[in-house]
């Protein structure tokens, strides 16, 4: 069992904490990464690209593995396969630390079929599912979920006791409802009484983007751990800065030709995982994050969207470098 006390988290981002995104945050000082979202219901028709979304390697653990579904059972013979290693479109038989079920995703597709946040709404099927997932899990599994669809529907605190009951060994709360999509900021009390509503550990997520932003969602709610999402886009460096806060050591920001260098660095490690013509275009939203507050960013920016080999984003970024 995974110990949620104290931990430093990488929360699952559709399209983002991929494999090398992964590596460069636990670099950074990450204890602990959950994988980009998985379909159920896509490994049901077994789905090769489900596959590689599911891959583990050596340098990839401790790691949760995140499904998003509706359909108890069709979602417990996803967390039957994955935590068992035996996803046949999987090359690698590493097994995550914990399987974690989306119960939060506010974007449109995912809630229109019924999955996501979605699932807050019909607590009765939730609980279907946790259960389900549960008992045919091999790892423990845990729950991320939001504090309510809208504001006239805040019932966190209830989901929270029901995914307890329902063998939950620990459980994510992102501190905003559903129809609040990532505005405006979070609400941290929703965390805080969450925390005081369930005996299983409570990871607070929402609205941290600093040192002093994570130990003051410590302070504020009890939470036993924090998971970090956006304040992490274009800067793996947060984590390193929490750490260094918590082991009373002095933190010093990156520099503007380091945060370029880790630019390059994330978008080797793309290429090293998934290859170029594929890592390319998808390494372009990176860069742009990395490059965000940087001096004369905008034309390079725009560069690298035209970009199509390492080569050439290599040249333009080592070309700016020179201007910093």
């Amino acid at each position: 069992m995974i110990d949620f006390k104290n931990k430093i988290i990488l929360a699952p981002m559709a399209g983002v904490t991929d494999y090398a995104f992964r590596k460069i945050a636990r670099e950074y000082g990450a204890d602990f990464c959950v994988s980009e979202m998985i379909s159920a219901k896509a490994m049901e028709f077994k789905d090769k690209k489900t596959g590689a979304l599911a891959e583990i390697n050596e340098d990839d653990e401790p790691i949760g593995i995140q499904i998003f579904g509706h359909e108890p059972e069709c979602m417990a013979n996803a967390a039957y396969l994955l935590s068992r290693g035996l996803y046949e479109h999987t090359k690698s038989k590493l097994l995550p630390a914990t399987i974690d079920i989306n119960m939060g995703c506010p974007v449109k597709k995912i809630v229109t079929s019924g999955d996501g946040s979605a699932l807050m709404q019909n607590i009765s099927l939730a609980e279907k599912i946790i259960k389900a997932c549960v008992d045919a899990s091999s790892v423990p599994v845990t729950v991320k979920f939001r504090a309510g669809w809208d504001k006239e529907s805040i019932n966190c605190v209830d989901f929270a006791k029901m995914a307890e009951g329902a063998g939950a060994s620990a459980i994510t709360i992102h501190a905003r409802t559903r129809s609040q999509m990532y505005e405006p900021s979070a609400n941290w009390e929703y965390i805080k009484n969450v925390k005081e509503s369930v005996k299983i550990p409570v990871v607070g997520n929402g609205d941290i983007y600093s040192a002093n932003d994570a130990f003051r969602m410590i302070e504020e709610t009890g939470v036993d751990s924090v998971m970090i999402g956006r304040g992490a886009l274009g800067n793996p460096f947060i984590f390193e800065e929490i750490k260094s806060k918590k082991e009373s050591k002095e933190y010093t920001e990156p520099t503007p030709r380091e945060r370029v260098e880790a630019a390059l660095y994330h978008t080797r490690l793309m290429i090293f995982d998934k290859g170029e013509k594929i890592a390319i275009p998808e390494s372009r939203k990176h860069v742009s994050w990395y490059l965000k507050g940087l001096r004369g960013n905008a034309p390079v920016r725009v560069a690298i969207n035209h970009a199509t080999t390492y080569d050439e984003i290599e040249k333009i970024l080592k070309e700016y470098i020179n201007t910093l």
